[in-house]
């Protein structure tokens, strides 16, 4: 019997039990999407967090109280205040330090015309945190020195908020009401996209320091000091400047003792993808286990299809069908059912990965699509061949006498 006959043959015993193959089918189809797209989410997860780590700019540093690390032997810990940023803006300590944003953060109600909003991050800082984290207007401008030396109540707003309290209209020269304070918004942040399963850095306020502490959090602590390298190629520069200015202004005496962390984006982003690599594998680990599942059914489908057709086979045999027929029949039989349901399982990966998911646009891993399809039908071939040699090595009289 030459190939094509088998196929054949295989197409017609799958279509004598069209519902019994469909359900078979639909266990790899769910198997092969739910690899696709779990690695895919996996994998959109980890981009947005990389490409919002790098809208920060490569050149940004993060200062932020507590130990360094879990090594330090700091016995307490000293806030960051603003005294400590003016010490890191002063270039004859710093030469490798281009600019220095102190910023307290916290969370208010925006009022405009009866319209509320629940702003999550109302910053106040300097004019340098602009340009230290790569913070872009496309309407207005920013708020300068001038005003912070004044205290005077504008903001800048992100494109989230903005669109919340003004719709479509221009926030502009607008007055809003944030927690009972009234501020001017001057300028609209260009957007730096959302969906990444966390904050949204467009649902911002931005406002001089005094302001904010005025209004809202008190002259205390800061929450972090921003930092500006001059240069990408500077940042180990500025990092060790930070460290030696900051333990002389806490009045720390050893490097093992810093009850401060100076972080880079390149390092958060390095543990950020470290971490997502391993979600990622994770998940497809799980959806893993649906492909094997899948396979579990298509040994319990044609174990089924051979006892129905036990008579069947008895008869091929007594005319003289060779061993191989019967076993290439069967087999055929079951990689065409993860052939079919691994195909189908492909496209409505492709379709799926269309839509956002728990707010997660997923980013298909080429990859992952022949790796799930190849296995799809390497599981059809595996899980087939125990049933297709059960069939191959019935005795011809047994399977006669089979009713």
């Amino acid at each position: 019997m030459n190939p094509f006959q088998t196929l054949r043959f295989a197409f017609g015993g799958l279509a004598a039990n069209k519902v019994r193959s469909g359900l078979t089918m639909l266990g790899i189809l769910i198997g092969v999407a739910a690899v696709i797209l779990l690695l895919a989410v996996g994998n959109g997860s980890s981009q947005a967090v990389k490409d919002a780590i790098s809208a920060l700019g490569t050149n940004a540093l993060t200062v932020s109280s507590g130990a360094g690390s879990s090594t330090s032997t700091a016995t307490s810990t000293k806030p960051l205040t603003v005294a400590d940023a003016r010490a890191l803006a002063d270039p004859t300590q710093a030469p490798d330090i281009k600019g220095v944003a102190p910023e307290v953060t916290t969370s208010q109600t925006a009022l405009y015309q009866g319209t509320s909003h629940t702003v999550s991050s109302i910053v106040g800082t300097y004019p340098a945190y602009f340009e230290a984290s790569n913070s872009k207007v496309t309407s207005g401008d920013y708020f300068s020195d001038d005003d912070v030396l004044n205290s005077r109540k504008v903001a800048v707003i992100g494109t989230t908020t903005a669109t919340d309290l003004f719709g479509t209209d221009s926030p502009i020269g607008k007055v809003v009401t944030i927690g009972g304070t009234p501020f001017t918004i001057v300028g609209e942040l260009a957007s730096k996209g959302s969906g990444t399963g966390f904050q949204d850095p467009d649902d911002t306020i931005i406002a001089p320091l005094p302001t904010v502490q005025n209004a809202f959090t008190g002259f205390g602590s800061l929450n972090q000091i921003l930092v500006e390298a001059n240069s990408a190629d500077a940042t180990t520069n500025a990092q060790s400047e930070i460290t030696t200015i900051l333990m002389g202004q806490h009045g720390i005496t050893s490097p093992t003792a810093v009850d401060f962390r100076v972080s880079s984006q390149t390092q958060l982003l390095s543990t950020r993808t470290s971490t997502n690599q391993t979600f990622t594998v994770l998940l497809g680990a799980v959806a893993a286990i649906s492909l094997l599942v899948g396979g579990i059914g298509i040994t319990n489908i044609m174990l089924v299809t051979v006892t129905e057709r036990t008579r069947e086979i008895g008869i091929r045999k007594a005319i003289g069908a060779p061993k191989s027929v019967i076993l290439g029949q069967f087999l055929a039989e079951s990689t065409l059912l993860s052939l079919v349901g691994g195909g189908l399982g492909v496209a409505a990966a492709l379709i799926g990965a269309h839509f956002t998911i728990v707010g997660i646009k997923p980013v298909v891993i080429p990859e992952s699509v022949y790796g799930a399809f190849g296995i799809a039908v390497a599981i059809g071939l595996f899980f087939g061949s125990y049933p297709a040699s059960r069939a191959a090595g019935l005795r011809p009289i047994e399977a006669l006498r089979h009713e």
